[in-house]
C-alpha cells in the first residue's frame, strides 16, 4: 500500500518523461506486482489489464485519463492524490511541459498551494485585419505557401521514416518481458483482444499489445517465445498445428500441442545488427508479414528467408519494470 510519505508528487513532474518516471516510482513504492494492481482495480469495477500497465511504464507519452486514475487507485492512492495525478496529466497533455517547482522557481510557497486541474489560459491571437480584394500577388504567395507546406510535410515524413530506421534493435535475453517489434514496419506483435484463435498480427507499438512476451532458452541455440495473457495466462507462441508451409499463421496457444513448432531460432543480422530473423526451428523458415506488408493490421506468417532481410527483422524492446508474470 502506497501510504503518505512514500508516494511520489505528480506536482514534481516538469515533462512528460518525469511523470512517468514517478508513475514507475509510485508502482514501486506500493509493492504491488502486475497481477495485484490488475487483481486489485478489478476488485472495484477498474479495467486494467497487466500488459496495459507495462506498456504505460514504458511509453513516451502522457497516458489516457481512465487508466492513469485506475493505476493511481490501485496502487492505493486516495481521491484528493489522484485528483493531483490527472491535474497534472491534463496539463502535460495541453502544454508537453510545466513550470518548476515553487522551490525550484523561487516562487513563494503560495504561488503552488492552490493547484487547480484546469488547463493554463492560453492568450486569444490578435484579430485578423479586414480582408481586402485579393489580387494576384495575394494568390501567388498562398500558391507559394502551399508548395512550402507540401514540402515541409514530405521533409517531415522523410525524417520520421529515418528516425524509425534508426531506432536501436535489442536482442534476445533470458526472463525479461519485451514488446517484439518488426523493424521493418515499426509495428509491434499483438493478438486480437477477445479473439480466441491466438493469431498474432502487428499493430502501433505505444498501443496496448498483449499477451506479454518473454523468451526462455531452450537446448541448443533454440528459444522458446513465452506469452502471459490478462485473460488466458501463461501459453508459447508457435506455428498454426506445427504446419510446415510457408503462409502457415504465427499463433499463441497452450504449450506443449505443437511440438518443435514451439522452438525458434533467433539470428542477428548485418553489423552493426539490423535486426533478428525468427526461424521456426521444424521448418528453418523465417517469421514475417504476410506479403511483406507494413501495413497495420498485417498477420505474422511463416514465410521465405529470401530477400526479405527487412520484412523479417525483429527487435525484442525491453519492457521498463515487466517481468514475466509479474
Amino acid at each position: 500500500m502506497v501510504v503518505d510519505g512514500r508516494a511520489p508528487d505528480p506536482r514534481e513532474a516538469r515533462s512528460t518523461p518525469e511523470f512517468i518516471a514517478l508513475l514507475r516510482l509510485l508502482k514501486e513504492a506500493s509493492g504491488l506486482t502486475f497481477r495485484e494492481l490488475s487483481q486489485r482495480a478489478e476488485a472495484v469495477g477498474d479495467v486494467l489489464p497487466r500488459s496495459t500497465i507495462a506498456n504505460m511504464l514504458g511509453r513516451t507519452s502522457v497516458p489516457r485519463e481512465e487508466l492513469l486514475a485506475a493505476f493511481v487507485r490501485a496502487c492505493g492512492c486516495g481521491p484528493e492524490q489522484v485528483a493531483d495525478w490527472l491535474a497534472v496529466r491534463k496539463e502535460l497533455a495541453v502544454r508537453g511541459e510545466r513550470a518548476g517547482t515553487a522551490e525550484a522557481s523561487g516562487a513563494a510557497p503560495e504561488a503552488t498551494a492552490g493547484y487547480s486541474s484546469e488547463p493554463p489560459t492560453v492568450p486569444l491571437p490578435e484579430p485578423a485585419p479586414a480582408r481586402r480584394r485579393r489580387s494576384r500577388t495575394v494568390v501567388a504567395a498562398a500558391v507559394a505557401l502551399v508548395v512550402l507546406a507540401a514540402a515541409a510535410v514530405t521533409v517531415t515524413l522523410l525524417v520520421r521514416d529515418d528516425e524509425r530506421k534508426a531506432t536501436p534493435v535489442s536482442g534476445p535475453a533470458a526472463g525479461r518481458t519485451v514488446q517484439i517489434r518488426s523493424v521493418h514496419s515499426g509495428f509491434c506483435l499483438s493478438e486480437k483482444r477477445g479473439s480466441d484463435s491466438g493469431r498474432l498480427y502487428q499493430v502501433p507499438c505505444e498501443q496496448e499489445t498483449i499477451p506479454s512476451f518473454s523468451l526462455k532458452p531452450l537446448d541448443g541455440d533454440a528459444w522458446r517465445i513465452v506469452t502471459d495473457h490478462p485473460d488466458y495466462d501463461l501459453g508459447c507462441t508457435g506455428v498454426w498445428d506445427g504446419m510446415r508451409d510457408a503462409g502457415a499463421g504465427l499463433q499463441d496457444q497452450e504449450c506443449g500441442k505443437r511440438g518443435d513448432a514451439e522452438e525458434f531460432l533467433i539470428e542477428p543480422v548485418g553489423r552493426p545488427v539490423e535486426g533478428y530473423r525468427i526461424r521456426p526451428a521444424h521448418t528453418r523458415l523465417c517469421v514475417g508479414t504476410e506479403r511483406n506488408s507494413k501495413e497495420r493490421g498485417a498477420y505474422l506468417v511463416q514465410t521465405s528467408c529470401d530477400g526479405a532481410d527487412r520484412g523479417s527483422l525483429f527487435s525484442f524492446d525491453p519492457v521498463a519494470g515487466g517481468t514475466p508474470g509479474g
